[in-house]
């Protein structure tokens, strides 16, 4: 399964999958895809356990992935409603000339969206922080015609210098992730026209800044929009995060399942990293701080309980796209720390005192095994989100360009039309090839009543307008 998915960087939920034979690999084969959201049938995704598992989709190897401009281009193959809306782009003409910047982590998928806006008409350059830059992607870019800023050697003072430096480009809008850029922006005076932004961790300060007063642009809250939060933080981050995560323990000799599980935080992402690590019979227990989400995640049938009597021994996933989640109390009672999603700082460690232990795996002194050194680990130790996910999420992004340059916004944090929702989702499932009903004449009509139905038949208003 996490071959399947380190081979393509496709998704397994949504997705049909035919499994032959009988032995005990086959069965747990047919088990685990239903509870990881796949379908089960005889077309689709092929598996044939053996000495070594044959994968075949609709009958055919998987395509090579040799090199990055290949992985490129199948990022490509596999973003059909990102392409469907940059082509509405193109044709409408709305982002010719248009000065756009991408502030994003960046993979295929990322270089992808770079293009699409290129290739609409808008002139695009990229940054990428210095732990979320994929080196031979930015030359993809660059011999293409599309400048990238970022260095993964850049630190400190540097790091700001070029993330200032990229501003001073010159945009008219920039699509970010995690509000760095548009926070830095504000801080250094450089001015945009508005901005879109992709995460809940970015969200909130930009939402502080607005309460204060101090938001001087229209965002965009591409993360708020159902399409994104609803799949991109459950279903992508979800199974990109275990998957990494069981590969490098794996790489290492230890099991997902040799010790319980905690995750922190049960937010969108908690939700996808608890559903994925119980597909893979992990005994998982949640740690939260919103009593809300405490009791929903007992609800869905874990465990909950404090951080501090549950950390001990234990595979502990943040969850929280927060600082100082992971403490030093919980990195010496824990046996294994991960972040999925992440922020900086989500772990308290100075990464100076971390000893190897094996790849994108350290020790924290005499405590805990450490995940990417407490970076995002499906970042880090795998290629992001399945690119099926950010077909829909980057879908989201060109969708707010085209309202951000559809009227004059006031400044502030601005949510993704509903409409504009919907629409997206149906271009996805006219692309999966899937139908779905729509209301009837007499349910829209029946919404648009505000009078209870209970006593409709005995209204005097129904009365009069018979008589009328």
């Amino acid at each position: 399964m996490r071959r399947f998915a380190r081979e393509t960087n496709l998704l397994v939920a949504g997705r049909a999958f035919a499994v032959e034979g009988t032995d005990a690999v086959a069965e747990e084969l047919r088990r685990l895809l239903p509870a990881l959201g796949a379908r089960l049938g005889t077309r689709g995704v092929s598996f044939a356990p053996g000495a070594e598992t044959e994968i075949l989709i609709d009958g055919a190897a998987p395509p090579a992935r040799t090199d990055a401009a290949h992985r490129v281009d199948n990022a490509g193959a596999h973003m059909p409603v990102s392409t469907l809306i940059a082509a509405r782009l193109r044709e409408q003409g709305i982002v010719r000339g248009i000065r756009i910047g991408i502030a994003m982590v960046l993979e295929p998928k990322t270089a992808q969206l770079a293009l699409l806006l290129r290739d609409a008409g808008a002139d695009v350059a990229v940054y990428a922080h210095p732990d979320e830059i994929d080196v031979a992607v930015a030359e993809v870019l660059r011999d293409r015609g599309i400048p990238v800023d970022g260095d993964p050697a850049l630190g400190g003072a540097e790091e700001r210098a070029a993330a200032v430096a990229f501003l001073r480009r010159g945009f008219d809008l920039l699509l970010d992730d995690g509000s760095h850029l548009i926070r830095l922006a504000h801080e250094e005076g450089i001015a945009l026209r508005g901005a879109a932004e992709e995460t809940t961790s970015g969200l909130a300060p930009l939402r502080l800044m607005q309460q204060q007063g101090l938001l001087g642009i229209p965002v965009i809250a591409v993360n708020d929009a159902r399409l994104k939060t609803s799949f991109d933080n459950r279903y992508g981050t979800g199974q990109s995060c275990v998957f990494a995560i069981a590969d490098v323990l794996d790489a290492a000799g230890i099991g997902l399942r040799d010790q319980p599980a905690v995750v922190i935080g049960y937010g969108p992402v908690g939700e996808g990293v608890a559903a994925h690590l119980r597909a893979f019979g992990v005994d998982i227990a949640v740690a939260e701080t919103d009593p809300v989400r405490a009791l929903r995640a007992a609800h869905d049938g874990f465990a909950i309980g404090r951080l501090a009597d549950v950390a001990q021994g234990a595979l502990v996933i943040s969850a929280t796209g927060a600082a100082h989640t992971v403490d030093t109390a919980t990195l010496g009672a824990a046996r294994i720390v991960a972040v999925a999603g992440g922020v900086p700082g989500e772990v308290d460690v100075d990464i100076s005192q971390l000893r190897p232990e094996g790849v994108h795996l350290d020790r924290v002194g005499d405590g805990a095994l450490l995940i990417a050194q407490g970076g995002c680990v499906n970042l880090a130790a795998a290629e992001g989100n399945p690119i099926e996910i950010m077909d829909l999420s980057f879908a989201v992004q060109l969708g707010a360009v085209e309202q951000l340059l559809a009227g004059a916004l006031p400044a502030g944090v601005h949510p993704f039309p509903e409409e504009a929702d919907q629409a997206i989702a149906r271009a996805a499932l006219d692309a999966r090839g899937d139908t779905i009903d729509s209301r009837s004449p007499e349910q829209q009509q029946a919404e648009s009543e505000w009078r209870s139905r209970r006593y409709l038949a005995s209204s005097a208003f129904v009365a009069e307008e018979g008589s009328a």
